[in-house]
């Protein structure tokens, strides 16, 4: 944020008119966020004027937008399915493990080596098959991005070749995939976006890396931040039903690839994982033991992202739903996103979990997210770092600059 230097006796003459008014230019014509949007962050007022979705108002669609369960279930059920084609190519890590890259068929020979290229993360169990993945590669792609689902073992069938999944504190394999893909496109930048359980990782990673971070640019949504507050709302009321069903995906997974885990002792509860109801059940019988964690809290407390915020030193978008029932607004760490001169973060009024049914495309198109991720994106891509000057301010530099006497804003 732009501010007059502390120099001089205080007193009207000590601040030249000339500056006064460049001060007071800059200050006017910089937008406001709508009312009906949260939006803050150390980076908020830099990245405000390239985010022209934050200046309208939210508006959800009518019956639908207005209940969080609603949404959420509509969005996850009735959400038109972009078609792709991939290609998919498996990749074993470090630790003989295996992740799927799903890359679009044919943009190897249709897009130049030095395009950017975009790392797509979804939620838990969730995969290149998800609609909110596909119609963010969808626009992505339209503007000449070169796009990749990172899909973690056992989901979207990626192989699974060790006797251990991904969790949500683990950076490893998403570490793996980013190195792997700046090797493959050297002249490339590498962006990434994660949903959910994916945008935790997402977050996780660039905190762990800091300034040794090689992503250009990163957007989390939907992300739970604090999972011991998530997990405790996360089995209340109705919430139980996205529980349940979470539990059923990693069990289907997990009975897919059985064999691999039968001899496997110690702590580890092969009948409560194969059996799990809840999420929680899952952690307790192999996640949290195959990762080294004492106890589920254990493992949800040293897992949170909520306390990577601090670290991060790339250029980052959070946007958040202010009724999601999976990702609860009280679990955002506003202070230190409010601190850190790299973050913005956007909380909607509604939305519920992956829904926010509503913008050009509601109720069956790409969600209210999709332009404002690529507007940020996109401003990163070409270049203009948030510190710059907004080109739309003229300044009159006849005299003098004015910009001498101001400190401003580095990201």
């Amino acid at each position: 944020m732009l501010r007059p230097c502390c120099c001089g006796s205080g007193g009207p003459s000590a601040t030249p008119p000339t500056l006064l008014h460049h001060v007071s230019t800059a200050m006017s014509a910089t937008p406001r966020p709508h009312p009906s949007l949260e939006v803050l962050g150390g980076a908020a007022e830099a990245f405000l004027p390239v985010l022209k979705t934050l200046q309208q108002p939210y508006k959800p669609y009518p019956f639908i937008g207005w209940n969080r369960h609603v949404e959420t279930i509509f969005a996850a059920f009735f959400r038109k399915l972009p078609e792709v084609r991939f290609k998919r190519e498996c990749l074993r890590t470090p630790d003989d493990g295996s992740v799927a890259l799903d890359w679009v068929s044919g943009d190897d020979g249709r897009l130049p080596p030095d395009s950017p290229l975009l790392v797509l993360l979804p939620g838990l169990t969730g995969g290149s098959d998800d609609t909110y993945v596909r119609h963010m590669l969808i626009r992505a792609r339209n503007k000449g991005w070169r796009v990749v689902v990172f899909n973690s073992s056992g989901c979207a069938d990626s192989p699974v070749t060790t006797p251990q999944f991904y969790s949500a504190s683990f950076t490893g394999d998403m570490r793996e995939v980013v190195r792997h893909v700046s090797t493959r496109y050297p002249k490339a930048n590498i962006y990434a976006v994660g949903w959910s359980l994916g945008a935790n990782i997402l977050v996780r990673y660039p905190g762990e890396e800091s300034h040794r971070c090689p992503l250009s640019g990163a957007v989390s949504l939907c992300n739970p931040f604090n999972l011991i507050i998530a997990d405790e709302d996360f089995r209340k009321g109705f919430n139980n039903i996205y529980d349940k069903a979470l539990a059923k995906g990693l069990r289907s997974i997990f009975k897919r690839h059985l064999l691999l885990f039968e001899d496997m002792g110690g702590e580890y509860n092969i009948p409560l994982a194969l059996n799990a109801k809840t999420v929680k059940d899952f952690d307790e019988g192999l996640t949290r033991v195959s990762f080294g964690f004492k106890s589920t809290d254990d493992y949800y407390s040293h897992s949170s992202s909520s306390d990577s915020i601090r670290n991060v030193c790339t250029p980052l978008l959070c946007i958040q739903a202010a009724n999601d029932p999976i990702a609860p607004s009280r679990c955002i760490p506003r202070d230190d996103i409010k601190e850190n001169p790299n973050c913005v973060l956007v909380v909607t009024p509604q939305g519920g979990h992956l829904g926010w049914v509503a913008g050009a495309e509601m109720p069956l198109g790409a969600p209210w997210t999709d332009p404002l991720v690529v507007d940020f994106l996109e401003h990163l891509r070409k270049g203009r770092q948030p510190e710059d000057p907004d080109p739309s301010i003229n300044i009159d530099e006849s005299e003098h600059n004015p910009l001498e006497n101001l400190e401003s804003l580095e990201v």
